[in-house]
């Protein structure tokens, strides 16, 4: 059952070149995000398995380092000194797809909501945090990534897990990696199930309740829940925020697409619009399908 956690599972397969001793299942135990995480390796050994492993702990940190808002991060600096110089062509691919999205969705994927979820979740002064949303304030070039204006901030929230998850594959891939499920909150599946089908995963509501059960090969998965999280004095507000301030329309959506940064942001999104605008947005990117909107 897939919902909007930060959990990583990493269940691969390797094709050995050179199979001369008995393969070995590894196992990895770690944080990721700021949360516990696993890696589950089959079909390599324990000393390759540990080199592999240490990559993908560099990796991880260097997302953490990047995206976190929970450490001093280049995002956080971003937030604090309003610019962010250099940052690594991979910084700049996220931030450039997040406006691809941002204005696919008509605005309601905006990472410059997070002036706004302070504001809500500490019980400050909610319309003044809204005067700062604007995601035609963030300046985007390869010298800098500037916010145009004092008190704005971000969160990559809606889209880094993805972001990680894609990296986590890519890593693995080139390591011999073919069949391949990751699950981050956000799933990433490359190749098929030791079966030979097609990966499946069950998407799931807050509840627990089964929506809908998504086969994927070479695709990601992102669940979007409203009621996943909640913020707040008395926990009565949404984690997910409509930067127009007309209140979310509790959808729970479910998107695929060829990368997991992609159905990240696109169901987080698609949770606050209604259905004529979401299918409007689907054809920006037409990869991408809807897998559930409950």
């Amino acid at each position: 059952m897939i919902s909007r956690r930060r959990f990583l599972t990493i269940a691969a397969a390797a094709v050995l070149a050179r199979p001369a001793r008995a393969a070995e299942t590894v196992e990895w135990h770690g944080r990721a995000m700021g949360s516990a995480a696993r890696i589950v390796l089959t079909g390599t050994h324990r000393v390759a398995a540990r080199r592999l492993f240490r990559e993908v702990e560099r990796l991880l940190a260097q997302v953490e380092a990047r995206f976190s808002l929970h450490t001093d991060s280049g995002l956080v600096r971003l937030n604090r000194d309003g610019r962010w110089d250099w940052p690594d062509p991979q910084v700049l691919e996220l931030f450039r797809l997040a406006g691809k999205v941002h204005a696919a969705t008509g605005g309601a994927f905006d990472p410059t909501v997070q002036p706004l979820w302070r504001a809500i979740a500490t019980g400050g002064d909610a319309a003044a945090a809204h005067e700062l949303i604007g995601w035609q304030d963030v300046e985007i070039a390869d010298a800098a990534i500037r916010l145009a204006r004092p008190g704005m901030a971000l969160t990559f929230n809606g889209i880094a897990q993805g972001h990680a998850a894609d990296l986590v594959a890519a890593i693995l891939r080139q390591h011999g990696f073919a069949d391949v499920l990751i699950d981050m909150g956000e799933i990433s599946a490359l190749g098929c199930r030791p079966d030979g089908h097609a990966w499946r995963a069950a998407i799931a509501g807050p509840d627990g309740r089964t929506l809908e059960t998504a086969e994927l090969s070479d695709r990601a998965l992102a669940v979007s829940s409203p009621e996943g999280t909640v913020i707040g004095p008395g926990a009565a507000h949404s984690h997910i925020l409509d930067p127009s301030g007309s209140g979310p329309r509790w959808w729970i959506s479910a998107v695929t697409a060829p990368s997991a940064a992609l159905a990240d942001a696109l169901s987080t999104g698609f949770c606050v619009m209604d259905r004529t605008a979401i299918d409007a947005a689907l054809t920006a990117f037409p990869e991408a399908r809807l897998a559930v909107l409950d």
